[in-house]
């Protein structure tokens, strides 16, 4: 039967089930554990219902790199940079990328300064800004994970069946799987919350090879607090016995087989290529590059020589968005956190983003 958001909102922020399931936890807890949320998602919701006050002393929530804007590393964000100073450009992209500070300037500075920058939904919003102005050159800046990367693909195919020749897209889209194995081994980390959104995209097998391979618990989370709290219970236990698996505790969103068209869509659009993570560095086969086949609407090959010619910025150096990244530091062990960095006038782009740890952390710091 189907139920309203508000329905759904009161069964999963329900306070008995809560406490019963901080109950559980602390009844199954066995001993010092600390958990990482790969979901910039799951960071807003943990600090917005001030869920590690509830769990047992030991027990840690830290954030990984499951923010998409926070992870795009600052050559990338430079290119993007140097292809909307192009005066002919309608430069488009997510909100939150405009104010990813680069040196002491950002797409949201360009924009004050006249260039044309537009924020968007959707690519396919960009698709229509094409069609809307055949004299001007529209780039949409694409990033995210494997949630955002299938629309990105369809449009990419509507621009190829249009034949359009003033569109084209700047790829910053990356995966999980090979950032998780580049970032776990030798880490402190005992077990992962899992993305439900990519989930729902890629299959609950898609996250398999976290037990498999890298020997740690892992399970598939929802966002309100009784999806998350069920996820947390769930490693705890698997923790408790030995054992390492993996478990979707997300169900009503995510199918064994996630969604078909969605995966084979980017299968049909993205090569798998080496990307920089901002953190974690270069890793092997973690991004999408556009194939061959829509190469003519790469926006890194259309406009190649103006970026090679860009400037590269660099980061803060006392910024240690990396370390919080990597769930080396909590963002309130960063020096600049609520003194030089805030939401008005970040720092690093942990503090800038809607999924960011720091930016989530200097929200809900009361609570």
């Amino acid at each position: 039967m189907f139920k309203s958001n508000a329905a759904l909102w009161a069964e999963y922020r329900d306070k008995s089930r809560i406490k019963l399931l901080c109950q559980q936890i602390a009844e199954e807890y066995s001993g010092p554990m600390r958990i990482m949320e790969v979901c910039g998602t799951h960071t807003m919701s943990i600090y917005h219902y001030g869920i590690r006050s509830l769990l047992p002393e030991g027990l840690q929530l830290i954030s990984g790199p499951g923010c998409p804007v926070c992870v795009t590393d600052e050559k990338t964000v430079s290119a993007a940079l140097a292809l909307a100073k192009i005066p002919n450009i309608i430069f488009t992209t997510y909100g939150d990328m405009l104010r990813v500070p680069a040196g002491n300037t950002s797409l949201q500075r360009l924009r004050d300064e006249g260039a044309d920058i537009r924020i968007l939904l959707s690519p396919l919003d960009a698709l229509e800004l094409a069609e809307q102005h055949p004299e001007r050159q529209i780039v949409f800046f694409a990033v995210g994970f494997e949630t955002t990367a299938p629309l990105t693909a369809a449009t990419l195919c509507r621009a190829k069946e249009k034949a359009l020749q003033n569109f084209s897209v700047l790829c910053a889209h990356k995966t999980m799987p090979q950032a998780l194995r580049s970032l776990l081994p030798g880490s402190a980390v005992d077990a992962l919350l899992c993305p439900g959104h990519v989930a729902a995209v890629t299959g609950e097998a898609f996250f398999s090879f976290v037990p498999q391979d890298l020997k740690r618990s892992a399970a598939i989370a929802g966002f309100e607090p009784v999806d998350i709290l069920e996820a947390v219970l769930a490693v705890v236990r698997m923790h408790a016995q030995g054992g390492a698996g993996l478990l979707n505790c997300y169900p009503r969103a995510v199918r064994p087989e996630g969604n078909p068209l969605a995966m084979k869509m980017m299968e049909q659009v993205f090569v798998p290529c080496d990307a920089v993570w901002r953190g974690l560095g270069e890793i092997a086969d973690s991004g999408l590059a556009i194939g061959a086949a829509y190469r003519e609407f790469d926006a890194a090959e259309r406009f190649k020589a103006e970026i090679a010619a860009a400037d590269c910025y660099r980061d803060n150096p006392a910024c240690r968005c990396g370390f919080v990244l990597r769930g080396e530091c909590t963002p309130e062990e960063c020096p600049l956190f609520g003194n030089a960095c805030t939401p008005d006038h970040p720092c690093g782009a942990c503090m800038v983003s809607g999924e960011g740890a720091c930016a989530a952390a200097y929200k809900y710091r009361r609570i």
